[in-house]
């Protein structure tokens, strides 16, 4: 299994590498210069070759950004890397600040009157650029565009290879459906917005429309590629030639193109004259400034394959019944690890992330993690998305929990699992906060909702039984994932934040409501669950859509106080497990299987 780049974090980075980049940027004639953790295809996990924000200040979270100018400079990461971002950064170079509340828009306020900073239009997208234009402007400053990006000309020869990964088909007995048919309705969705064609920067997009996978991008089994796609179906494909395996010219058809990247400027100018529609919230500036500068019409709006890919087809969804059934059996047996062996040889967090990996790794079928294993011991686990890291693991303790969040990228789906445990003998304390928790977990589990209710209108489900209490958690309660895809995947959420888009039968979404005691222990229950047709309930008047559980992993007994439960609640719990039971236990055997029968047994009333 691949290793993550946050492997070889160095907090010098900054001290090494900052009076490199402000020479650069001085050669420039720039006072300041903006570093997004984003790449050209505004990916959230990135090739070593492209991840400049780590190069620059060795921060390696997923969500990050930088700012640098003559004389401070500052990195911001959100709240699920707090911890990480002090572990890798070195502060006497870097002012470490929130992501959170426009952090950097808001710290370009304070730029220097007059200043001029450069920003690299290839990665951010318009809608990025708004906010802080408007923040360059207010502080007297200047945002300009640069040919020529200071930390690739700083980083120079030892910036690593972009990524050769080879492109191979992914079968339709797991996409569902051929590429010929996604293009032809991609093709009519462009038609009905009034354009001629899209372009298409998103890896994610790319390969579920031709129905290819890639190994560019570490967790997620992207290529990275560019692609215009024509209202007829027809496409231009912009693929490194050294990717192309020899069977990939006939898997994607005489209707599908394939060219160099270097291409890709030339074909942009040969859409004069027609409409094009392009993403302003994915795809970077420099695809707008480029077909505007060639005179061809720029049509903004949502890019056309992410609303399908999200609404997994028939096939998929089996497809990530199976991969849970599977993966299911692999958190089986760590879990049964954990509940024994771990108990006695109390192991720090690197080694209980490694044991996971090494259980989803024997099912024979894991091509990758889904991400980063989270596994937070104690005070660790306070932390939402923290992960182990030289200067902050712990081994866990008795008394205290365990949060350990994992998923693995299998061909037919892609998983996304937390559990909470127990280490030693629960406090009366951590089974209240955990049942609560528990609570609003299945109040989300069970709902019914009609045809046009948004994640946003359900999120307060998951929080309520937390807030009658005076308690609440700073994340959101569901996102999207793809199937084979992005453990992460838009455009559905389950959030306090709006969000527009209704939940649609077939999308997939996690359910994770938690709570964090700050420097003690957390507690977090993931599953995913995919949104189900809409029913009529007997007496109802309308249909309603619910939601059909995915992941299959018991509960920590130990940690429910079935007292605070209601019947119903009960009902659900011993429902879900005999449902573990039932499809996980057969692949279990000797003292492993043993134990899922009595974590699975009915709840003691």
């Amino acid at each position: 299994m691949r290793q993550s780049f946050d492997e070889t974090t160095d907090p010098s980075f900054g001290a090494k590498h900052l009076p490199l980049v402000r020479a650069k940027m001085a050669g420039q004639g720039l006072d300041g210069l903006l570093v997004p953790h984003e790449d050209e295809h505004q990916n959230e996990y990135l090739p070593e070759a492209n991840d400049r924000l780590a190069w620059l200040t060795g921060f390696t979270g997923s969500a990050g950004a930088g700012a640098v100018l003559t004389d401070r400079a500052a990195v911001f990461a959100d709240g699920r890397y707090s911890v990480q971002v002090r572990a890798q950064v070195d502060p006497t170079h870097f002012e470490i600040l929130s992501l959170e509340n426009d952090g950097l828009a808001a710290w370009l306020e304070t730029a220097p009157k007059g200043a001029t900073i450069g920003y690299d239009p290839r990665l951010h997208s318009p809608d990025a650029l708004t906010s802080l234009r408007r923040a360059a402007k207010k502080a007297g400053a200047t945002l300009k565009p640069v040919e020529s990006n200071p930390i690739d000309e700083a980083w120079g020869a030892g910036r690593p290879a972009q990524p050769t990964a080879p492109v191979t088909p992914h079968e339709d007995r797991y996409s569902g459906e051929a590429s010929a048919s996604k293009r032809a309705r991609i093709g009519a969705a462009i038609a009905d917005k009034g354009a001629d064609a899209a372009v298409l920067t998103a890896p994610s997009s790319i390969a579920w429309l031709f129905n290819i996978r890639g190994g560019d991008v570490i967790r997620t089994p992207l290529p990275l590629a560019q692609a215009i796609v024509r209202a007829d179906g027809a496409a231009r494909l912009f693929l490194d030639p050294r990717k192309v395996t020899n069977e990939l010219p006939g898997w994607l058809g005489d209707a599908v193109t394939l060219e160099a990247p270097e291409a890709l400027p030339d074909a942009l100018d040969g859409l004069k004259g027609q409409s094009v529609l392009i993403d302003p919230g994915q795809s970077p500036a420099w695809y707008f400034d480029r077909l505007e500068a060639a005179g061809a019409t720029v049509v903004r709006g949502m890019d056309p394959c992410a609303l399908p890919r999200a609404v997994k087809n028939p096939v998929e969804i089996e497809g990530s019944r199976q991969a849970h059934i599977r993966d299911g059996a692999a958190l089986s047996r760590f879990l049964h690890w954990v509940d024994t062996v771990a108990q006695e040889t109390l192991p720090d967090e690197r080694e209980i992330a490694l044991t996971l990996e090494r259980f989803r790794e024997e099912t024979g079928a894991l091509q990758d993690l889904s991400f980063d294993t989270i596994a937070g011991a104690g005070p660790n686990g306070a932390l939402p998305h923290y992960k182990p890291v030289s200067r902050t693991i712990r081994r866990i303790e008795n008394g205290s929990l365990l949060l350990v969040d994992g998923g693995g990228q299998y061909l037919d789906g892609t998983t996304d699992v937390t559990r909470t445990m127990a280490v030693g003998e629960p406090t009366a304390d951590q089974r209240r906060m955990f049942t609560l928790v528990l609570k609003g977990h299945i109040a989300m589990a069970t709902v019914r909702f009609p045809a046009g209710v948004t994640g946003h209108q359900l999120d307060a489900l998951a929080r309520v039984p937390l807030w009658m209490q005076g308690f609440d958690y700073d994340h959101g309660t569901g996102h999207g994932v793809g199937s084979y895809l992005g453990v992460h995947e838009g455009p559905q959420r389950i959030s306090k934040a709006p969000n527009s888009q209704p939940l649609l039968t077939g999308m997939i979404l996690s359910n994770e409501p938690g709570y964090y005691r700050e420097g003690h222990w957390g507690i977090r229950i993931e599953t995913l669950q995919v949104v189900t047709p809409p029913e009529q309930i007997p007496g109802g008047e309308r249909p309603m859509h619910g939601f059909e559980q995915l992941t299959l992993a018991p509960l920590d007994r130990k940690l429910i106080d079935v007292a605070l439960l209601t019947a119903d609640e009960r009902a659900y719990v011993d429902a879900y497990h005999a449902d573990v039971w039932n499809k996980v236990g057969p692949r279990l055997d000797g003292e492993a299987k043993a134990w899922l029968e009595r974590a699975c047994a009915p709840l003691d009333r």
